[in-house]
């Protein structure tokens, strides 16, 4: 797992998840864990990722131009490059990660994950998904899976893409030991997914002639 992509809130959240993030860096770094991230110099994922890269590992920062004013201020962390629009900074992101871990957080967070999960059983990736859950703080999210499992919604392999646990250190041991057993929609080669490096570009439509 050299390169993990770990979307959280900008919010620090309670002393508990806060001390659980620590811990969870602090084992990143340790591991010798590169970091993917949305690209901000503020706030709480700024001082993640300035805490990965004073750790000696790499850092990417990935922010759309429009975010540029709002989520950095003064110097960039680590390496950073620009997007377009925020699908272009997801797909960047999926494409640069090896392995996908949501720590406690808001809409933002809970988007990522649940697009990373789609994205697994569609068959765009194989890489593992964690869920960092704290303190239950996820218990609904996985009980609402378990219903849809339970109700035919989500097929029972699919029900497995996602990895969680309570703790850091077993949270990244169970990724390290993930293997895909849910049947993909389509092949990760057949999707035409530039942005990720699989199939080629799209043709450019052609011109209608003028009368």
């Amino acid at each position: 797992m050299p390169r993990l992509r770990a979307p959280c809130s900008r919010a620090a959240g309670r002393p508990r998840i806060r001390r659980s993030r620590w811990d969870f860096l602090s084992l990143q770094v340790t591991r010798g864990v590169d970091l993917v991230y949305g690209g901000g110099s503020i706030g709480l994922m700024g001082l993640i990722a300035q805490t990965v890269l004073d750790g000696g590992c790499r850092v990417l920062g990935v922010i759309p131009r429009a975010l540029m004013p709002l989520e950095i201020s003064g110097a960039s962390v680590g390496e950073v490059k620009i997007v377009s629009d925020m699908h272009e900074r997801k797909a960047e992101m999926a494409r640069q990660a090896d392995a996908f871990i949501a720590l406690p957080g808001g809409y933002g967070t809970m988007e990522e994950l649940l697009e990373m999960i789609t994205w697994s059983q569609l068959g765009i990736h194989d890489k593992p998904v964690g869920l960092l859950n704290v303190d239950g703080y996820y218990d609904p999210l996985l009980a609402l899976f378990d219903k849809g499992a339970a109700e035919g919604f989500i097929k029972a392999d699919c029900r497995q893409i996602i990895v969680s646990a309570p703790t850091a250190h077993e949270l990244l041991t169970k990724m390290e030991q993930y293997t895909r057993s849910h049947r993909e929609v389509a092949s990760r080669t057949s999707w035409e997914m530039t942005e990720l490096g699989y199939g080629k570009a799209a043709p450019e439509p052609e011109e209608e002639a003028s009368c």
